[in-house]
């Protein structure tokens, strides 16, 4: 089966029973991994992959354009809707290694076994399959991530995550006591760089609420 062919199971699927109906919830130390689908007839099937620290004035940023700090690739496409965001991970730069090899599955040695063509695909089933994919496969395996669906357009992988990854949906709020500005960092040969010295994080296991130590070299190989 090609990658275009996958089946993506709608909710009403046997597995439905993975989500997990959450009215609302406030996330502290927040750094997500979002997905966007373009709402405007003339840019149908358009998706963008973006890292944020707030979801809410980050699609703010994307429907407003460039000039109010939205990424260019999204400027005058929209409007945008954000469809899900991946949170839990336990600091900016895995946040951002794994935006980077879900922008660029083609590039990553993780997903080689995948044969991707070499032209980039925007397609709302592409990037969900990508989605799967990663989230099965080391190191990001490891991570205590959630997968959080913000509309109603919920479907289910082909490739179930983990049973500590759990399924969500409902709206999401960035508590205001943490993830002030993000570190400073830059790309150098396609890897990114940060400022900060931390190296090591904790989280807690959304099963036996163990507490879960994350050290950065488990997920730099993206």
């Amino acid at each position: 089966m090609s990658i275009d062919d996958t089946v993506i199971f709608p909710l009403e699927n046997q597995l439905s029973t993975s989500f997990n109906e959450i009215d609302d919830v406030e996330v502290e130390n927040f750094f997500g991994c979002y997905l966007l689908n373009s709402l405007n007839p003339n840019c149908k099937g358009r998706t963008y992959i973006g890292f944020t620290v707030d979801p809410h004035r980050r699609i703010k940023q994307h429907n407003k354009g460039r000039d109010f700090g939205g990424a260019k690739r999204t400027s005058g496409k929209g409007p945008w809707e954000m469809v899900l965001i991946i949170h839990g991970f336990p600091n900016e730069i895995s946040a951002l290694r794994f935006e980077w090899a879900w922008q660029n599955p083609e590039q990553s040695i993780r997903l080689k076994h995948l044969n991707l063509p070499k032209t980039k695909k925007f397609s709302l089933k592409f990037k969900l399959k990508i989605l799967g994919e990663m989230l099965s496969i080391g190191p990001c395996t490891r991570l205590p991530l959630t997968v959080r669906w913000l509309t109603d357009k919920k479907q289910i992988l082909e490739r179930i995550p983990p049973l500590h990854m759990p399924i969500t949906s409902g709206p999401i709020n960035v508590s205001k006591h943490t993830n002030t500005i993000p570190s400073k960092r830059k790309k150098v040969n396609n890897q990114i760089v940060s400022t900060n010295d931390n190296h090591t994080s904790f989280n807690t296991c959304s099963l036996c609420n163990n507490t879960i130590k994350v050290c950065e070299i488990f997920y730099i190989d993206l």
